[in-house]
């Protein structure tokens, strides 16, 4: 018999809590869907936002719906890879496959949302491309303290959550905001800009935070013993007389 595999290290979120998310989980384990395949629908939303995030450089007319799809596309892709992980768990279907599935697609869907406000209104490619690879790196780094022999760590400021907060930031921005209001450097370029430099110091921080982890193991605890040898042991020295 098989022993059931458990994933370890998850991402700390609040949201797996709310009742919704519990529900929409609860739904989808229910109809059977697999954990694997909410991995990649969450990819393709990423994707897709990307290119509605581009495309607001290349339409004249047309940014303001592509703004608010590639926001609401941004945030389906967060749920899906919440919903994944929370539907493996329940419906037993954990694997380290699952693993796999989980990190490859964030990653490109990572470079996908960077690179596409890279190239949007207001946007700039090489800092798109750097965000990119910089969201990138952060994720290796994480990865790479676990093989060490660390938890992982998903500490701040610019973890997955916070840059894909911004990327949102910026699109409603951009999709409700008269054209007077945003600013002639470009608010994309402003928020990635901010997401460059969060990354750099999020890979310091956990690298350093890792060092001093596996610098410093925790001490081995010996295993307990089942009877004291200074109880079980007669003594042989005389008592004093009285």
């Amino acid at each position: 018999m098989s022993v059931p595999y458990h994933p370890t290290d998850r991402r700390p979120l609040a949201a797996r809590e709310w009742r919704a998310s519990r529900r929409a989980a609860e739904w989808l384990v229910r109809r059977r869907v697999s954990p694997n395949t909410i991995s990649l629908v969450g990819m393709v939303c990423a994707v897709v936002a990307g290119a509605c995030l581009a495309t607001t450089n290349l339409v004249p007319g047309g940014t303001r719906p592509a703004w608010l799809i590639g926001a609401i596309l941004i945030l389906l892709r967060g749920a899906a890879n919440m919903l994944d992980g929370m539907v493996a768990v329940a419906s037993g279907r954990a694997s380290p496959v699952g693993e796999l599935f989980n990190e490859v697609p964030d990653r490109i869907s990572d470079a996908a949302i960077l690179i596409g406000l890279g190239y949007a209104a207001g946007g700039d490619v090489i800092l798109g491309y750097g965000a990119a690879l910089a969201a990138v790196f952060t994720a290796y780094v994480r990865a790479m303290v676990k093989v060490a022999g660390a938890r992982q760590d998903y500490c701040g400021p610019m973890a997955k959550i916070h840059r894909m907060a911004i990327a949102v930031v910026v699109a409603v921005y951009c999709g409700v905001t008269p054209v007077s209001w945003q600013p002639a450097w470009g608010a994309a370029r402003a928020g990635l800009c901010l997401i460059l430099a969060g990354c750099i110091v999020t890979s310091v921080r956990r690298l350093g935070r890792a060092a001093t982890r596996l610098g410093n193991p925790p001490p081995c605890t010996p295993p307990p013993t089942t009877g004291s040898s200074a109880s079980t042991t007669p003594s042989t020295t005389p008592s004093p007389s009285g």
